[in-house]
């Protein structure tokens, strides 16, 4: 069984973690709102892809039981292929 001591410094932390943010929070002067990302539809759905397809190539090669390169080639590989091709065509994109 848990004394009353104990259950008071449980509470205390928990309180603690509560309020102690939101006490120092307000002492902080505001920060210019920083510029938020927007991403298009397109790159959420790439985003999502770059998610799913890796997870649905662990589950056909299972890579935890055997030919771990294997699963880094054909599962992993594409998409950061994918996505240094991307970066590199911004680059290109934006400089023009």
């Amino acid at each position: 069984m848990f004394g009353l001591q104990e259950i008071l410094i449980i509470l205390a932390i928990v309180l603690g973690v509560l309020f102690i943010p939101r006490m120092n929070a307000r002492r902080q002067p505001q920060r210019a709102a920083e510029p938020k990302i927007r991403l298009s539809g397109k790159i959420r759905m790439a985003v999502t892809a770059s998610a799913i397809f890796p997870a649905l190539t662990a589950a056909y090669f299972q890579p935890w039981l055997k030919d771990q390169v294997m699963f880094l080639y054909v599962g992993i590989g594409p998409v950061v292929l994918g996505w240094l091709l991307y970066w590199v065509f911004v680059g290109f994109k934006k400089r023009e």
